[in-house]
This record gives C-alpha cells, sequence and structure tokens, in this order.
C-alpha cells in the first residue's frame, strides 16, 4: 500500500477530506430534525437568497426543477420554509425560511464553524492563511475551468 508523499495528490486530497467529514464536535445539528444533508443544501440556499424560486436554487445547485420541488416540498412539510406568492408575476412563487429553518440553517452553521474552528486551530496564523489562500487559489482555477462561479 502506498501511503504519505508517494499517494497521487488527488488521492491525498481524497483522504483528507474524507478525514474532514468524520471530524466530530459532539451531536450533529441534523440527527434529531429528520432533514437530510441535500435538505440542509436547499435550506443553506434560501437563506442566502430569501425569495428565491425552485428555478434559481435549481440552476445555482445543477439539479431539475422537479428535484428541488420535491426538496422544497418535505423541508415546507417540515415546517422549515414556507412559499410566498411573487409580487411581480402572480404566477410563481417565493421561498423563505420559517423560524425554525433559520433556527436549523443557523445551528448547523455553527456545527460547521466549530469544525473549521478545530481544524485550523492546529495552524500558525500564517499557515492558516497560506492554507486558505492556496485554497482559494486552487478552487478559483477549478471554477475558471468549468465556467462556474
Amino acid at each position: 500500500m502506498v501511503t504519505g508523499e508517494l499517494l497521487p495528490a488527488e488521492d491525498r486530497l481524497l483522504s483528507l477530506f474524507e478525514r474532514l467529514r468524520k471530524l466530530a464536535l459532539g451531536q450533529h445539528p441534523l440527527e434529531d430534525s429528520r432533514v437530510t444533508i441535500p435538505q440542509l443544501t436547499l435550506l443553506d440556499w434560501i437563506a442566502a437568497a430569501p425569495g428565491c424560486g425552485i428555478q434559481e436554487i435549481a440552476t445555482g445547485l445543477g439539479l431539475t426543477a422537479p428535484t428541488v420541488s420535491v426538496g422544497v416540498r418535505r423541508l415546507e412539510a417540515a415546517g422549515l420554509l414556507e412559499r410566498r406568492p411573487d409580487p411581480q408575476d402572480g404566477r410563481a412563487i417565493q421561498l423563505f425560511l420559517t423560524a425554525q429553518g433559520q433556527a436549523l440553517h443557523q445551528q448547523a452553521r455553527a456545527f460547521r464553524r466549530g469544525k473549521m474552528r478545530r481544524l485550523l486551530a492546529g495552524l500558525t496564523a500564517e499557515e492558516r492563511a497560506t492554507l486558505l489562500a492556496l485554497l482559494e487559489r486552487a478552487i478559483s482555477a477549478a471554477e475558471q475551468e468549468t465556467g462556474h462561479r
């Protein structure tokens, strides 16, 4: 078996991301909510763009509108988001988080920030700055290559 420096960079990065995913700080915010990770992604999107529509989310996440619609219906049934008529277009709807949805979103965000804080704690300020600058550069290059931003 190949280890450390001998693994291709892609495999090392995959392994590191898997280890990062497994980092835990206690109870995960979704354990009691019955919300899936993909549904949390929808909550994140709606929290960042209150009043967005299903097609906007689908385009932004690279999903189909029917897929997003199913997730939205489930989150609505769980009391985490609500639909409101679009004042500019009576046929369209806008999506907003409910107070319960906001609370879950904030809890999940705090959980993720805690994981990142724990990850960065072992680095000096200079090392953190270097790591973040390199990740930003790598992600920007990948976004330009794929046309995403």
